[in-house]
C-alpha cells in the first residue's frame, strides 16, 4: 500500500529594504536547507514555493510534514539575499493552504 505523502504549508514574511524577485526566494531557501542539512536533507524536504506576493514580501512555501523542523529552522537562519541584508519569519503553518489563507484574514 502506498501511503499518501503529508505536507505543510508555511506562510513567510520577508522583511527588508529590498525587493526580490520569486527566483531568489526559493534561492535562498533551498541553499539554507542545504547548508545546515545537506543535499539528502534538502531532498527529504519536498521543498516547494507556492506563492510570493513582492508587494507585500510574503510567500507561501510547501514542504513535507516531516521535515517542517528543519525547513522553519534554514528559513529562519537567513540573513542575507545576495548582499541585502534580509530577516525571514514563519508567520503561520497549516495543513491545507484554505486554512492557511483563512487564518491570515
Amino acid at each position: 500500500m502506498i501511503r499518501r505523502v503529508k505536507k505543510r504549508y508555511l506562510s513567510l514574511k520577508i522583511e527588508s529594504a529590498a525587493s526580490f524577485e520569486e527566483e531568489d526566494i526559493k534561492d535562498v531557501v533551498w541553499n539554507a536547507v542545504i547548508q545546515l542539512f545537506g543535499e539528502y536533507g534538502a531532498s527529504q524536504a519536498g521543498l516547494f514555493l507556492v506563492q510570493y506576493d513582492r508587494q507585500r514580501k510574503e510567500a507561501v512555501l510547501r514542504c513535507s510534514h516531516k521535515a517542517l523542523p528543519m525547513v522553519h529552522a534554514s528559513i529562519v537562519s537567513v540573513t542575507k539575499i545576495g548582499d541585502k541584508p534580509v530577516a525571514m519569519h514563519v508567520l503561520r503553518v497549516s495543513g491545507t493552504l484554505r486554512a492557511l489563507e483563512k487564518a491570515g484574514r
